[in-house]
């Protein structure tokens, strides 16, 4: 019995634990870890909250904050604002698409920049011949002041809408009533 004590007393006394203490030397000890992780996530964090304590100097400073949160909510409401706008007024949507259609490409691409730029983006892919584009685009201008005009003549508040114009058989047949024999039975079974 002694020796038994007197092995496990040499193996574990003195408040030590020799096999515990032999096996973290291959292992970490899991609590001792998530102490030291704690730690390092509680000190990044205050150097983190210490970088933005950043006492604001003035009404310039707010208005400057300010604007820099309004690009993205202006952004996500004003595409649903068209949407809401093309069922409201088909035609004035037209109308603006029309115009929109004459922006030349280069522009879009510098537009696609600025926006990918502002919202995080790191790269363009593709570079654009500025003058082979805005060529291309003055060439749809006739086209696109039709449509313009054609929408503007559709619309039902516009002078003339109903005209049929110098066909002289579509004036005479919009003047005639024709025979409605649903409406003569109506009118015989009301006079009756």
């Amino acid at each position: 019995m002694g020796l038994i004590q007197g092995f496990l007393s040499m193996m574990f006394g003195n408040g030590r634990n020799i096999i515990r203490e032999t096996a973290e030397v291959f292992t970490e000890n899991a609590e001792a870890g998530a102490q030291r992780a704690r730690q390092v996530q509680s000190q990044a964090m205050q150097q983190f909250g210490a970088e933005f304590v950043v006492p604001r100097q003035g009404r310039f400073d707010q208005v400057m904050d300010g604007v820099n949160r309004l690009p993205r909510p202006a952004l996500a409401l004003g595409t649903l604002g068209l949407f809401v706008a093309a069922m409201i007024d088909p035609l004035w949507f037209a109308a603006r698409m029309q115009g929109i259609a004459l922006v030349p490409e280069p522009l879009w691409w510098l537009l696609g920049v600025i926006v990918s730029f502002y919202f995080g983006a790191r790269h363009q892919l593709k570079a654009q011949s500025f003058q082979r584009e805005v060529a291309a685009t003055m060439a749809r201008v006739p086209q696109v002041v039709e449509n313009i005009n054609t929408l503007e003549r559709m619309r039902a508040d516009s002078p003339g809408a109903a005209d049929p114009g110098p066909d002289a058989q579509l004036n005479v047949a919009v003047l005639r009533s024709e025979e409605n024999p649903a409406l003569q039975d109506w009118k015989t079974a009301r006079s009756a």
